[in-house]
């Protein structure tokens, strides 16, 4: 079979995604859609607004023949750590082709960045680090100092956009693992990717759809129009069963608790805790009396707020320095884990599986000797938690659950 790869958080998966799916399967010529898909907690430090298992159904349902998890260790970290386990995970299962959303749209003009990138790496740097020293966040630097390096005539792709930043990781990626993946990319369309309100079209940003769900001012109803029927299905069966979709507020009383009884040294072992943002965050806990105005506390120009919320899903698990430097593998995750298939996607891993160099998980508690593995349950195991108070989610589901499976006119299973 020849397979195309997507990076994807689907969080959750709406018109874009289908549109990004179908165009990417049809340019490439697959016969198989394979996805590595955020688990939990997301790039950008958020926790997913539906669970995992919940979120595979919406991607087998809109086309997806394989789902698996891009490891927590790797999910939650900056565009260049994010897109290396990405690109890794598809390169141990073979894909031919990864192929993303940008807003370029232009595959060539992302390689003759790259190169022209390589070529005046020392400049490049040196204006990173002189945006870095005048308080610019990491991303914003980066965009400045290739915009003080390029020249007027340079055709190069916009380092501003965050689906281009993303893209641009991605081929680094393809090309430093040294792997046979061809890219490619698909052109976003219509809405930007943090848009907070739909637009007048059925295909609407991620951002929107769960500012519409966690308003009071909307109903389930009022997302039906930007995602597939069968996502709303999904969205409506949790709902019903859970009462509540998860968002940062409800895990503040955790952060509270960690912050509060942890000292300043205890706290700067915490991956991602740097330059002094633990005391910064003990300020702001005796201040804040929920998620939103602790986070209007800690802000800066320096520190964005993914940066932030990164440090804080660390918090939240006990990552520390030291392990994130132990379980970050150089090259690539130590362990694919699946999360779903079709039928078509079983055939495929049937016969590749054998030339897999790393462990294929189907059951978390076959991996129990995987140290990464455990950080990816701790992970899971944490984001049931407001569903374990109300009595609706059970902290052992991810030692029981087993890969979703659908076959052709059949509902997925569990």
């Amino acid at each position: 079979m020849k397979t195309v790869g997507l990076v994807v958080e689907y969080n959750p998966f709406h018109n874009g995604h289908l549109y990004h799916l179908t165009e990417s399967k049809r340019v490439t010529n697959a016969d198989a859609v394979i996805a590595v898909m955020s688990g939990s907690f997301l790039q950008r430090g958020e926790p997913a607004l539906v669970d995992k298992w919940a979120r595979t159904k919406m991607a087998l349902f809109g086309g997806c023949d394989i789902v698996i998890e891009l490891p927590y260790l790797y999910a939650v970290q900056h565009a260049s750590l994010f897109a290396r386990g990405a690109v890794a995970a598809l390169d141990q299962l073979k894909v031919d082709t990864v192929a993303f959303g940008s807003e370029d749209g232009s595959i060539d003009r992302f390689q003759e960045t790259i190169r022209f990138m390589e070529q005046n790496k020392a400049s490049y740097e040196k204006y990173l680090h002189l945006y870095l020293q005048k308080g610019f966040s990491y991303p914003r630097a980066s965009s400045a100092a290739y915009s003080e390096i390029k020249p007027p005539a340079f055709n190069g792709v916009d380092l501003s956009a965050p689906n281009n930043i993303l893209g641009i990781q991605y081929c680094e990626a393809v090309k430093d693992l040294e792997s046979s993946i061809t890219p490619y990319t698909i052109t976003r369309e219509k809405a930007g990717y943090h848009d907070p309100e739909p637009g007048d079209s059925a295909i609407a940003s991620a951002t929107s759809i769960r500012n519409r769900l966690l308003s009071e001012e909307y109903s389930l109803d009022d997302v039906r129009p930007f995602v597939p029927e069968t996502t709303f299905d999904v969205l409506k069966e949790f709902y019903k069963t859970h009462g509540q979709w998860h968002q940062w507020n409800d895990y503040f009383p955790y952060i509270q608790h960690q912050l509060i009884t942890k000292s300043p040294k205890e706290l700067g072992l915490i991956y991602e805790m740097e330059e002094g943002l633990e005391y910064r965050f003990k300020k702001a806990v005796t201040k804040a009396g929920d998620f939103e105005s602790f986070m209007d506390y800690v802000k800066t120009k320096r520190y964005t707020r993914t940066r932030l919320q990164r440090s804080l899903v660390h918090l939240l698990l006990g990552t520390t320095k030291k392990q994130a430097g132990e379980l970050v593998h150089p090259l690539r995750p130590d362990y694919i884990r699946v999360l779903g298939m079709s039928e078509n996607g079983r055939n495929y891993l049937n016969g590749i599986k054998k030339d897999i160099d790393v462990p294929l998980i189907s059951n978390a508690s076959k991996g129990d000797s995987i140290p990464a593995l455990e950080k990816d349950i701790q992970a899971a195991t944490v984001h049931y938690l407001p569903l374990v108070l109300r009595g609706t989610g059970s902290p052992v589901r991810e030692y029981t659950a087993h890969p979703i499976r659908v076959n052709k006119n059949e509902e997925a299973s569990i």
